[in-house]
Order: structure tokens, then C-alpha cells, then sequence
């Protein structure tokens, strides 16, 4: 068994792991004899509840601010307390007086989760926290709040990374977090491996996870640590973008380094396809979009047998780490415009997705990709797309001969379920699943083009040459902002970081003299 622990830090990364869960609860199957394609114990966790019955839940830890969390309870039906509600008198034997905030009413979906009767239709009215569509119990000691920030405040504003960054040392100085919110769960692995986490990285939660990603590290030395930089892509005052630009920049300097994957978010891309009806001013509807690409190109890594994704992310030189991410819902007919390129064997790949959550289709024509790993579920792969015949390691060389991307591995079909081929004109690894996105009550009535039995989605990873464009413009505004004792560590830092995306970068040690 190979586990992932999950981290979800703030707001909006409650909000896309709320669709992340829904969608992993979907996948339980209650036939005898009955089998899902999904590995649950990946991400779930065996358990006893307080009546003594068996539970099944998240391997997550969840932090929010003060009323960030709505009507979740720290303790839900499967672990209420027995013990009485009512506090104690204590030392104190005056008269007291007990300020109670009002309750925030339960939304109808929750009540007819509860009651068993049929979801009604959410809508962005009446979604008003993440909490508002979950649909999964979680363990009690998954639920962390905060209560040093309140959600939306205007007198302390949880904005600046500064911020989140004294918040995790003052915090970790008293609790030691790791201790208390990571490692029992950990503990519990039969062999765990990866730590995945959700998180902003523009506003002052990036601040929190560098802190704390520092710790795993230390910690977890060798395990993988995916993290998922959500950024928020609404427009702003040019101030405040430069205040997020800001924070971006510390994020990428401190936590690009120490995670296996890092793939920054927009949340929500301005192009979208026009077949897509997207609600963008409500976080429920925009991360229900993000959320099924990020689902579906981490599906391999959940599904029965367990095959080696990590190893494909790394690639040959496992010297690109910074990954975009890009979806197509519904590829059956244009599947094979994922990839193209200009001439057979070239190097300049051509990314053709609908939908781009990383750089919104900035410089598609011209980037260089340096590495890809496509995930397309609900459809089957085109017949071209089989392992090359050959010997491999011949074609390896003729491919640095040519001073082209090097082929990371080529396979077979691994089930008759489940196929990973690889392309030889490209440096691209291709998983496929007939596992179709399941469209839940819990999403957005509407969104998609969806048939009964869900939708198909073609989502990649792709580290490319676009990732040095946009570190270098990164680079600019720390340069301007930054204050003289944090501008050249941070400017040299992504420098050093933006020269691997940069083509040519390894060409001193493959050019030397014959």
C-alpha cells in the first residue's frame, strides 16, 4: 500500500479539495463481489467511531480561519461526543455571563444528506462556504482552526505572506503542528508516499506553507511533496496585484525547491472554452472546474495496480519540477490535437488544451515542453498511440544524436483497463482509464456538456520553456518590490530556478569535446 497524506491550508483550498473529497467518496462501490478501479486506501484511512463502528475517512488535515469552516463540526455523526456539552463551573465561583455568536443555519443540501432524501439543485446563492456542498465525514482530528485571523477581515487581513509565515513559527513554537496534526496520520501508513497539500501561495497562506513544507521536509526527507499553488485569478487594483505578485514570487523562491511537484493554479484562467458556463464570481463553481482537471491528472496515482507516477513526473534528468496544467473536457473527437508538431522529431511541441489553469495559453506556439505527462479518462486511446517498435536504447541515443528531448520509458499496456504508452516524437508519458469524471449533485447544475454516465476529460502536466517566462517577469516585480535585504537572495534564487526551463540549459554537459 502506498498512502498520500493531504494538507489543506486556507480558503480556497478547502474549497477545491471539498470537490477533490466528494469525487474520491464517489468512487465506493457497496455490491458484493463489486470492485472500484480506485484504490480507496490511498487517501482514506480505516477508523472506529464512537458507537464502535467501523469509519472510512480522509487522510487530510484541514485548516481554515475563524468562520472559515461554516457549519462543519469538529465532531459529526460518526464521532460525537458522549461526554456533556456544558462546561464546567471552574475556579471561578462569581456570576457569569456567556456571549454566544448565532449559529449558522444548516444549507437544505446538508439537511437532505442527513435526512436521506434528494439534493436539491446548489446554486452560487446558496453555497456560502465550502462546508456548504461537502459531502464526506471527516476524522475529528482533522479539523484545525485558526482563531488567531477571522475569514474576510478588514482589520487584520490574512493578505500578506509575512504574515503567514510568523502565524506557522508562532504556532509551531506552542502546538509543534507536525506532532499534532501530521504525524498520526502518518503513523498510520503502511508505507506512506507522498504528502500532497493545497494551499495559496499569493496571499499569506503561501507564508504558512513554506514554513510548514520546510518542516515535512526535514522531517520526510525522502518522500514526494506535491504542492498545489492556487492563485486567485480575478482582476484587482494595480496595487493589490502587485502585492500578489509579490507573494507569488516568495512562494516559488521557498517552496519550489523542497516540493517533487509544484504546479501553480489560476483560479479561474479569463479563456475559457465557450462551452463551459462558469459562474466566476463564485469560488464553489470556479474550483468544481479546477478540480476536475487536478482529479484527473492525479488519477494514476490512485488507480488499481498502483503504478509508478512519481517516476514518470521526474522524467530522465528529474531536474524539472515546476509543472503546468491543462484540460480539455470532452476530447473524444479532438484528442489528437494535445500534441502536434511542426516537423517530425522536433523538439518545439505545440500544447493545444482548451483550457489553460497555469499561464492562460501564454506562448503555446513557441514553448519548448521538456517533459509531459497526459492523463485522458472515458475515452479510449487512438490506435496510433502503441509503444514504438525498436530497440529503446537505440532510440534514446538517435534522440540526443539529434539533441532532442530524451524518451523517459516506453511500456505496454499495463491492464486491459488501464494502458501507458509513450510517444517517440515526444518526451510525453500517456496514461488512460475508462474512468469517466462522474458529475456529482454537489457540482454545478450545468457546467458541463455531460452525458448520464459523466464526462471525459484529457488533462497533462507539462514543464516547458513557459515556466522561465514567467519566473523572469516574476523576477522584475520582486526586484521593484522586494526591500535591499530580501531582493538579491530572492533574485538570484529564481534566476537559478528559471535557468533549468531555459533551453540550452544542460548543453555544457552533453557538448563537450570528442
Amino acid at each position: 500500500m502506498h498512502e498520500i497524506v493531504t494538507l489543506q491550508l486556507g480558503q480556497r483550498a478547502n474549497y477545491l479539495a471539498t470537490h477533490f473529497w466528494n469525487l474520491q467518496e464517489s468512487y465506493f462501490t457497496y455490491r458484493e463481489g463489486e470492485e472500484s478501479l480506485v484504490d480507496h486506501d490511498v487517501h482514506f484511512r480505516p477508523g472506529v467511531g464512537a458507537d464502535g463502528s467501523e469509519t472510512y475517512t480522509p487522510r487530510t488535515v484541514i485548516y481554515d480561519l475563524k468562520g472559515g469552516f461554516g457549519t462543519l463540526r469538529k465532531h459529526n455523526a460518526l464521532y460525537e461526543l458522549t461526554e456533556d456539552s456544558t462546561a464546567g463551573q471552574g475556579l471561578w465561583d462569581g456570576q457569569e455571563i456567556i456571549q454566544k455568536q448565532a449559529p449558522i443555519q444548516q444549507s437544505d443540501y446538508q439537511k437532505s444528506l442527513d435526512q436521506g432524501t434528494t439534493a436539491p439543485h446548489l446554486t452560487s446563492e446558496t453555497v456560502r462556504y465550502w462546508s456548504d456542498y461537502n459531502r464526506v465525514f471527516y476524522h475529528p482530528r482533522s479539523i484545525v482552526q485558526l482563531n488567531e485571523y477571522e475569514l474576510n477581515s478588514q482589520v487584520m487581513p490574512f493578505e500578506d505572506w509575512n504574515v503567514g509565515e510568523d502565524l506557522f513559527n508562532d504556532l509551531d513554537k506552542e502546538h509543534d503542528l507536525l506532532d499534532r496534526d501530521v504525524r498520526p496520520f502518518a503513523e498510520e501508513c503502511d508505507q506512506l508516499r507522498a504528502l500532497q497539500l493545497f494551499s495559496g501561495s499569493d496571499d499569506a497562506w503561501g507564508g504558512f506553507a513554506a514554513r510548514y513544507i520546510d518542516r515535512l521536509r526535514d522531517e520526510y526527507g525522502k518522500k514526494s511533496i506535491w504542492f498545489w499553488a492556487i492563485e486567485d485569478g480575478t482582476r484587482v487594483q494595480r496595487h493589490r496585484q502587485l502585492k500578489r505578485d509579490t507573494n507569488k514570487a516568495k512562494s516559488l523562491y521557498s517552496i519550489s525547491p523542497q516540493s517533487s511537484l509544484y504546479v501553480p493554479l489560476i483560479d479561474i484562467p479569463q479563456k475559457l472554452p465557450s462551452y463551459l458556463s462558469v459562474d466566476r464570481r463564485s469560488e464553489w463553481q470556479t474550483s468544481s472546474l479546477l478540480s476536475a482537471a487536478m482529479e484527473t491528472v492525479t488519477l494514476p496515482s490512485r488507480l488499481r495496480p498502483y503504478h509508478d507516477f512519481e517516476a514518470s513526473l521526474a522524467g530522465d534528468d528529474g531536474r524539472h519540477n515546476i509543472f503546468e496544467l491543462q484540460s480539455t473536457i470532452n476530447p473524444e473527437d479532438n484528442a489528437e490535437k494535445a500534441l502536434s508538431s511542426d516537423e517530425e522529431g522536433s523538439s518545439k511541441l505545440q500544447t493545444k488544451f482548451d483550457i489553460d489553469f497555469t499561464y492562460d495559453g501564454e506562448n503555446t506556439k513557441t514553448a519548448t515542453i521538456f517533459n509531459q505527462v497526459q492523463v485522458m479518462r472515458g475515452c479510449e486511446p487512438k490506435p496510433s498511440a502503441q509503444s514504438p517498435k525498436g530497440d529503446i536504447g537505440h532510440l534514446r541515443k538517435l534522440r540526443l544524436y539529434h539533441s532532442e528531448p530524451k524518451l523517459q520509458r516506453y511500456a505496454a499496456p499495463l491492464t486491459e483497463t488501464v494502458s501507458m504508452t509513450t510517444d517517440i516524437r515526444t518526451p510525453c508519458l500517456s496514461y488512460h482509464s475508462p474512468l469517466r469524471l462522474p458529475i456529482l449533485d454537489s457540482f454545478p447544475h450545468g457546467m458541463y456538456p455531460a452525458s448520464p454516465s459523466g464526462v471525459s476529460v484529457l488533462t497533462a502536466l507539462t514543464a516547458s520553456t513557459r515556466t522561465a517566462d514567467r519566473i523572469k517577469a516574476i523576477e522584475g516585480t520582486a526586484a521593484r518590490m522586494l526591500s535591499v535585504d530580501e531582493r538579491e537572495a530572492m533574485v538570484n534564487g529564481l534566476g537559478e530556478i528559471r535557468e533549468c526551463y531555459e533551453t540550452g540549459w544542460s548543453s555544457g554537459s552533453e557538448d563537450d569535446d570528442d
